[in-house]
């Protein structure tokens, strides 16, 4: 079938379309068959492979100044997570999810940690040492001045890209989640030692199968 183009502001609206064909995205068919799961099956486990390919999605997400300021853990072992669980207001989702992820973003930026991005860029793409000291100055200099709070909430925003992104591959593999804020941010800290490693939880994400019979949430619209 030919359908002409009628888009007032498309340039093509004077071309002829041959065998003109809508398709649904399959990323959209996937976010709507997803939602936040609220009981998990705690026999079912996810594979290492799929586990993989979720965690990559988080690492390819996109950063302000492609400095990814964050570190991505994945939590299988029960007796952690019973422990984790202890700060969850839904401690029963976390404990029978297969993994927990979470998102940990920096606690400040620091000099070091900028460099060592820009020197593992620079080398990866093989550019001498230094090529982007311009840039990198100027990032320190925005940056460093600031209170380690103001660092922080800035950080904390680039963890949400990549949940995003972790919660998009998750629902391709028909794999259950469901994103978290309601935690205690400081046990959940304290319980993997975040802060020697200079960094702060600011979300979890449940993965597994969930619970037909629990899962209230499921069988809604």
């Amino acid at each position: 079938k030919n359908i002409r183009c009628t888009g007032t502001s498309c340039p093509y609206s004077n071309i002829i379309c041959t065998n003109f064909k809508i398709k649904k995205m399959s990323l959209i068919d996937s976010l709507n068959w997803r939602h936040a799961v609220k009981a998990y099956d705690s026999t079912k486990k996810v594979s290492e492979e799929n586990i993989t390919k979720i965690i990559e999605a988080a690492r390819l997400a996109p950063t302000s100044s492609g400095l990814q300021p964050f570190k991505v853990l994945v939590v299988r072992d029960a007796e952690i997570k019973n422990k984790l669980s202890e700060g969850a207001l839904n401690p029963e989702c976390m404990r029978d999810a297969s993994h927990v992820i979470i998102f940990a973003a920096w606690d400040r930026y620091t000099e070091e940690r900028i460099d060592k991005v820009y020197d593992f860029t620079t080398e990866e793409r093989g550019l001498p040492k230094g090529r982007f000291g311009s840039y990198t100055d100027k990032l320190k200099s925005i940056y460093l001045p600031q209170p380690a709070e103001l660092n922080f909430a800035h950080t904390a925003r680039q963890t949400y890209i990549a949940l995003g992104l972790a919660l998009a591959q998750a629902a391709e593999l028909k794999i259950d989640t469901t994103p978290v804020e309601g935690f205690n941010n400081a046990w959940v800290d304290e319980v993997l030692d975040l802060k020697t490693h200079g960094l702060k939880s600011v979300s979890l994400m449940y993965v597994g199968y969930a619970d037909s019979e629990k899962d209230w949430v499921g069988s809604m619209k």
